[in-house]
C-alpha cells in the first residue's frame, strides 16, 4: 500500500529546496508580483481520499488550465461538431504562435494553444444566455464549490497586455472562424484564464475527466467518448511545445497555466495537482513538471 502522503511530502522538500525554481511569468503584470517560492501539491484519488503538502490551498490563476473547462462545456454543448473549427494535432510551437494560423487557414492546430481556445471561447459566447456567469456555474458545479471566482484584476491585467491576442483573434475573425465581436471573445477569454483556485479545488474540478465524465455531485457531464478525446488532446497538446517531454518524463494526461499550476489525472485512478509559479523557458512550471516526474517515478502508476 502506497503511502501517499508520505510520498507528497517528500516530494514538498525536495521543491522548497531546489536552487533554481524558474522565473515568474512577467509579461501579465498582475502575475509578476508572485513570489515563486511558492509550493503546493494536492492528491486526490478515485475513492476520495485526499492528500496534501505545502500551499496547497492557496488560490492562484489557474490561466491556461482553463482552456480544458471550456473546451468540456463546448463538447457538451455541440458535440463533435467543435471539431469542425479546430484540429487535434500538437502544434509544437509555443502557445501564442501566430505563423500556423495563417498558413493554415485560420484553424488552429488544437483547442489547447491560444488560438483554438479563442475558438472555443467563441462557441461559448454563442451558447451560452451569459458566457461569464453561465461558465463559472458550470465550474462551479463540476467542483461542488460555490467559491470559486474570476480575478477582476488578472482579467483587467490581460486585457491591458494580451496584444498577441488580439491578434490572434482578429486573424480567426478574418479567416470567419470567430462568429462574435472580436472584443466580446475577448473579455470572455481573459475572464476564463483569471480563474483563481487552489490545488484542492483543481483536482476536485478535473475529477469528472478521471471519472468517464461524472463530476463530484454524481452528475454526468460529458460521454465517456468525448471524456477520452479530452484525456488524449491533454496528453499531446498540453504542454505546448513541451507535450513530448511531460509524455515522456510523467506518463499522464494534463494542463499547465502560466500561473504555475499543472493539473494531471490518470482515469480510474486519480488527479493531482502541483502548482509552483517558476516557469521554465517553455512557459510551464518549473518544479511541478519536476514534481509530478518524481510522483509517477515513485508509484509507478502513469498510462505507461
Amino acid at each position: 500500500m502506497l503511502d501517499f502522503q508520505a510520498i507528497l511530502k517528500g516530494i514538498h522538500q525536495d521543491a522548497i529546496h531546489a536552487s533554481d525554481k524558474g522565473v515568474v511569468a512577467s509579461y501579465i503584470p498582475e502575475l509578476a508580483h508572485i513570489d515563486k517560492n511558492n509550493f503546493g501539491i494536492h492528491l486526490r484519488t478515485s475513492r476520495g481520499e485526499t492528500y496534501g503538502a505545502g500551499e496547497f490551498n492557496k488560490p492562484f490563476s489557474i490561466q491556461s488550465i482553463s482552456k480544458v473547462l471550456s473546451l468540456a462545456k463546448a463538447m457538451s454543448l455541440i458535440g463533435e461538431d467543435v471539431w469542425k473549427r479546430v484540429d487535434v494535432e500538437p502544434s509544437g510551437h509555443p502557445f501564442n504562435q501566430l505563423a500556423l494560423l495563417e498558413v493554415e487557414n485560420g484553424i488552429p492546430r488544437n483547442p489547447l494553444i491560444n488560438s483554438g481556445a479563442l475558438v472555443i471561447a467563441d462557441v461559448l459566447v454563442s451558447h451560452l444566455e451569459n458566457p461569464k456567469a453561465d461558465f463559472l456555474k458550470f465550474v462551479r458545479e463540476i467542483t461542488n464549490d460555490s467559491n470559486i471566482k474570476y480575478n477582476e484584476a488578472v482579467a483587467i491585467s490581460e486585457k491591458n497586455t494580451g496584444f498577441k491576442n488580439y491578434a490572434a483573434a482578429n486573424l480567426l475573425k478574418s479567416f470567419k472562424n470567430l462568429q462574435n465581436p472580436v472584443e466580446e471573445v475577448l473579455d470572455f477569454y481573459f475572464h476564463q484564464c483569471a480563474l483563481e483556485m487552489t490545488c484542492t479545488q483543481l483536482t476536485k474540478t478535473f475529477f469528472f475527466l478521471a471519472n468517464k465524465g461524472t463530476c463530484l455531485l454524481n452528475k454526468v457531464h460529458l460521454k465517456e467518448s468525448q471524456v477520452k478525446r479530452i484525456n488524449a488532446i491533454m496528453l499531446t497538446c498540453g504542454f505546448y511545445d513541451e507535450a513530448g517531454e511531460f509524455a515522456f518524463e510523467v506518463g499522464l494526461p494534463g494542463k499547465s497555466g502560466v500561473g504555475g499550476g499543472i493539473v494531471a489525472l490518470l482515469p480510474d485512478n486519480f488527479v493531482i495537482t502541483t502548482w509552483s509559479p517558476g516557469l521554465n523557458k517553455k512557459g510551464n512550471s518549473k518544479l511541478g513538471m519536476l514534481a509530478l516526474e518524481a510522483f509517477t517515478t515513485r508509484t509507478k502508476r502513469s498510462i505507461f
